[in-house]
């Protein structure tokens, strides 16, 4: 679905002209142009509060500041801020090419992340195979709901892409799932575990149908909403005795952090998570901890001289 179908009320007619310019023009996925929105709707608020009567265009880098510190103050981490003036650079560039200011204030502007990254919050190994043990398949609708833990962590799908799962998008034959509208709106196939392929030829066999989502309301037959998808997790988390919030997020990270523990290539699980390129995926890179020096310590320097 286009962006212009997901839109709501307009912004400055100016921003509505850039956001054409994003999707006509320069060819952004439509998911990209809806977090541009985002953040000039978003930024445009604030900036109503901190300097009223003046556009994003007509605006100082001081007020930028302003805002900035404002975001700090409310823990927003640099990286996320980034992404923000990204956008807002985008756009004031825009401005000024199209007359409506002389300069853009933003124009290399960059904040410097002084937050060291946290890791990702993921199960243990064995966490995560209580959880699975803690799904009980004896109604069909508990079949679904383990369904729902085994294609989260086996498969390291994010909620949305769980819940606009179709029956169609599913491979039998090449044991493989499709999801059509990832973060950026890009596709990615991803292979099933053999578990998981099992357990899932079982429930299709159940669930009947060609087409529709495939996790849906017992009583409308709907497709299941995050909100359902996070109760589940949340539900069997506690029957399995993990004293702490988990989340669909966290089976996702347990699925990359566990891949990467195994010695799977960084690019082979960006590829599977849907990540851009590897870099994104360095977040994992937790888990490696003392395997370099596990490595140079297996080396056997007695048989010859390293020059």
């Amino acid at each position: 679905m286009s962006e212009r179908k997901h839109r709501q009320p307009s912004l400055d007619p100016l921003m509505e002209g850039y956001l054409d310019y994003l999707l006509d023009v320069s060819r952004k996925a439509p998911g990209t142009v809806r977090d541009v929105r985002c953040t000039l709707r978003r930024v445009s608020q604030i900036m109503e509060q901190l300097a009223p009567d003046r556009p994003l265009w007509k605006l100082e880098l001081l007020d930028y500041l302003r805002w900035i510190e404002g975001e700090r103050q409310v823990g927003r981490a640099g990286a996320s801020l980034n992404k923000n003036l990204s956008h807002l650079r985008g756009f004031l560039d825009y401005a000024w090419r199209s007359g409506r200011t002389d300069r853009n204030v933003l124009d290399g502007f960059q904040i410097k992340d002084d937050g060291s990254r946290t890791e990702p919050e993921s199960l243990s190994m064995e966490e995560a195979a209580q959880l699975v043990k803690s799904c009980p398949a004896s109604t069909s609708l508990e079949r679904r709901d383990r369904m729902i833990i085994l294609l989260l962590y086996g498969c390291g799908l994010r909620t949305k892409e769980l819940c606009d799962l179709r029956l169609q998008d599913v491979d039998t034959t090449r044991r493989e799932v499709l999801v059509r509208a990832g973060k950026g709106d890009r596709q990615r196939i991803v292979p099933l575990p053999e578990m998981v392929y099992t357990e899932l030829l079982a429930y299709l066999l159940e669930r009947g149908g060609k087409r529709g989502p495939l996790l849906r309301t017992e009583k409308y037959g709907k497709a299941l909403g995050a909100k359902h998808i996070c109760e589940v997790v949340c539900r069997v988390a506690q029957r399995a005795g993990i004293n702490r919030e988990v989340t669909p997020k966290a089976l996702r990270h347990s699925y990359a952090t566990h891949l990467m523990d195994r010695g799977v290539d960084l690019a082979v699980i960006a590829r599977l998570m849907g990540h851009r390129s590897p870099a994104e995926t360095g977040v994992y890179l937790h888990v490696l901890k003392d395997r370099p020096q596990r490595a140079v310590n297996s080396l056997d320097l007695a048989g010859g001289d390293i020059t």
